[in-house]
């Protein structure tokens, strides 16, 4: 790392942007100087939170109809202290299938959209570039990974099923990203070039207080030399 003359230990040149791939691909799960992950990471964890609660919610609403319609039916001829007490058994009768069949979805949904996002994000970061191949790819791979138990058939099922998904999907995101302006991957290497750009400024301007600084000082023991 080039240093000027007189430059002090922390005021070395700032560190370009990556420029490769693998840089950017390294610095997704790296926090900055506050201690944040950067913007596509977190959407990341908001997203599989989000696909989580809703698939609990897709799984688990009707199960808890569905058991409570069934304990009614089947609890006619049972005797309950009071109609609270009927209502009450109904419903931690619908809870346990909310609770079931609820996480039976959410984990699935949440794992698929956790895949779909890593592998979609971590090729747009890799190419630089947000494209619809970059979704396609990912739905392919995540359904074939969810359907690969079935063997080949199974497998390949999933790879169209999943690039049939990923391709409407990375579409309409495309779409959102063109409403705001600029997608996602264009504003984070727009922040990295002004972020940049911004510590270069300040490192020159340090370096050339140093330089004025050092020259000051020499002469000042040059003319202490002469007296």
């Amino acid at each position: 790392m080039a240093e000027g003359p007189g430059a002090r230990p922390g005021f070395g040149r700032p560190v370009p942007p990556p420029q490769t791939g693998w840089e950017r691909l390294r610095e997704l799960w790296q926090r900055d100087e506050l201690q944040r992950f950067p913007e596509e990471t977190v959407n990341l964890f908001k997203a599989a939170f989000t696909a989580g609660l809703v698939g609990w919610l897709y799984g688990g609403l009707p199960a808890f109809a569905s058991a409570r319609k069934a304990f009614i039916e089947r609890s006619h001829g049972e005797l309950f202290q009071n109609r609270a007490d009927a209502v009450q058994s109904a419903h931690r009768a619908g809870l346990r299938s909310f609770l079931r069949y609820g996480w039976r979805w959410s984990w699935r949904v949440a794992t698929f959209a956790t895949i779909f996002n890593v592998v979609s994000t971590g090729l747009s970061v890799y190419r630089d570039k947000t494209t619809v191949s970059n979704f396609a790819a990912a739905g392919g791979l995540t359904g074939a990974l969810f359907r690969m138990h079935l063997g080949l058939q199974g497998l390949a099922g999933g790879l169209v099923f999943g690039t049939a998904f990923g391709i409407p999907a990375g579409g309409l995101l495309i779409a959102l990203h063109g409403l705001a302006g600029e997608t996602l991957q264009e504003k984070r290497s727009r922040e990295r070039r002004e972020l940049y750009e911004k510590k270069l400024a300040e490192w020159q301007s340090r370096l050339s207080v140093t330089e004025v600084l050092g020259q000051t000082e020499n002469n000042a023991q040059g003319g202490l030399k002469m007296d």
